[in-house]
C-alpha cells in the first residue's frame, strides 16, 4: 500500500509560500541599494534636508513604522516599461519614500518594510496603496491630492474607472483634478493653504491669462470686507453720541387748545402760547397741535434780520355764530391761521432770535426754489 506524501512543512505548521509575501505579510529588513522608490507617489513636499535629517535620526534609535513594498517581478508585471527605471531592485516601495530618503540621509543601511504582494494585484489596488498612507495621514496637500487622482485616471484608463473604483461620480473625479488647471504660482498657493480649495477650483475655470488678475481682485475684495467688518465691530464697541440735545436743552414752542374747563380764569389768549428760550444757540423745535384747516395761500413777508412785521394781527372775532365758543367742543385757534400766530410770534421775540428765524426762512425758499427749477 502506497503511503501519502506529507509535506514537511505542513506537520511544522508553518506556511509555505513559492513568492514571499504573497498572501501574507511579511516583515523583513532590507538594504537600502534593494529598494527602488515608485514613479507614481503623489507626494512632492518631503521636507527640508534639515527636517529629513532629523527624522532620519529618529529613525536609528528606532522604526515604528515600516514601508510597504512589492517584489520587483510583481511591479512590472503592472508597468513593464518601468524596467529600466528600477534597475536592479528587487522591491518597489509603495508607501514609506519618507522613511526611505530619511534612512538614505542619515547613512542607515537598512530600511524595514512589510512585503505585501497582494498589493500588487492590479494598477488600481496599487495607486490606492500609494495614496492611502498620506491621505489618512492628511500629509498630501490638495494639489498632491489632485496628482493622484490624475495619475489614476492615466493609469487606469479614464475617469469612469476612477469613479467606479472609489464608488464616487465622474464629477467628484473632475472636482479633484480641476486644481491642475492653475498655473504654477498659483498652484504652490493652495498647496501652502494661501489659497483656499473652493476659490481655486473657481479660478481653474479661467483662461490661464486671467487666473492671475482673478487672484488679485479676489484679495482686494477680501481686503474691503476686512476694512468694513474690522469698522463695524469699532462702532459697535464705541457707539456714537446721539446727535439729538437733550430735551431739556432744546428750545420749544408749544400751542395747544386747552379745554375751557381747565382753562385758568385769568389766562388770555396771548398765554395759550408758551415759549421757553433756555439755551438760543442750540436748535429750535416747534409743535402744533392743532393744525390749520387748510394750507396758508399767502408768502410769510421776508424781513431784514432784527426787524418787526409790518403789522401785528388782531384776533379774530370769537363772537362769529358759525364757529362756537363754548360747550363740549374743542376751543377754536384764536386766529384765523397759523400765519397770523406766527406773526405774533415774532413779534414777541428778541431781536436776534428774530433775525435767526428770518434767515431760516430766507434758506427754506431758495432750496424750493431749486426744486422746482
Amino acid at each position: 500500500m502506497a503511503g501519502r506524501r506529507t509535506s514537511l512543512a505542513s506537520l511544522a505548521g508553518a506556511k509555505v509560500e513559492d513568492v514571499p509575501g504573497r498572501s501574507d505579510a511579511v516583515l523583513m529588513s532590507l538594504p537600502l541599494a534593494k529598494l527602488h522608490c515608485t514613479r507614481f507617489n503623489p507626494r512632492r513636499n518631503f521636507g527640508t534636508d534639515e527636517e529629513l535629517r532629523e527624522f532620519g535620526e529618529k529613525l536609528k534609535k528606532e522604526q515604528l513604522q515600516p514601508a510597504v513594498v512589492v517584489s520587483r517581478a510583481a511591479y512590472l508585471k503592472l508597468w513593464p516599461n518601468e524596467a529600466d527605471r528600477v534597475g536592479l531592485a528587487s522591491y518597489v516601495i509603495a508607501n514609506g519614500e519618507r522613511r526611505y530618503r530619511a534612512s538614505r540621509l542619515v547613512g542607515r543601511p537598512a530600511l524595514e518594510v512589510v512585503h505585501r504582494e497582494d498589493v500588487a494585484k492590479d494598477r488600481a489596488t496599487f495607486l490606492d496603496a500609494v495614496q492611502s498612507e498620506n491621505n489618512d495621514r492628511q500629509d498630501l496637500d490638495p494639489i498632491e491630492r489632485a496628482i493622484a487622482i490624475e495619475t489614476m485616471v492615466t493609469e487606469l484608463g479614464g475617469a469612469d474607472q476612477v469613479a467606479t473604483y472609489y464608488g464616487k461620480t465622474k464629477g467628484w473625479v473632475s472636482q479633484q483634478r480641476k486644481l491642475l488647471k492653475l498655473t504654477p504660482e498659483l498652484q504652490d498657493l493652495v498647496a501652502v493653504g494661501e489659497m483656499p480649495v473652493r476659490v481655486a477650483r473657481d479660478i481653474a475655470g479661467l483662461p490661464l491669462p486671467a487666473q492671475t488678475a482673478a487672484w488679485s481682485e479676489h484679495l482686494e475684495r477680501r481686503r474691503l470686507e476686512k476694512e468694513a467688518g474690522a469698522r463695524l465691530r469699532a462702532q459697535a464697541a464705541n457707539p456714537p453720541e446721539p446727535l439729538n440735545a437733550p430735551a431739556s436743552e432744546t428750545i420749544r414752542f408749544t400751542a395747544v387748545n386747552h379745554d375751557p374747563a381747565q382753562a385758568h380764569p385769568e389766562s388770555t389768549t396771548e398765554d395759550r402760547f408758551t415759549a421757553v428760550n433756555q439755551r438760543p444757540e442750540q436748535p429750535q423745535t416747534l409743535t402744533a397741535v392743532h393744525a390749520p384747516a387748510a394750507p396758508p395761500t399767502r408768502e410769510v413777508p421776508v424781513q431784514k434780520p432784527g426787524g418787526l412785521p409790518d403789522s401785528i394781527p388782531e384776533p379774530r372775532d370769537a363772537s362769529r355764530e358759525d364757529e362756537p365758543t363754548d360747550g363740549p367742543g374743542p376751543k377754536l385757534f384764536p386766529y384765523h391761521d397759523g400765519l397770523e400766530a406766527a406773526h405774533l410770534l415774532l413779534h414777541k421775540m428778541p431781536p436776534e432770535e428774530r433775525a435767526k428765524v428770518y434767515d431760516r426762512l430766507g434758506k427754506d425758499q431758495q432750496t424750493q426754489a431749486a426744486r422746482v427749477d
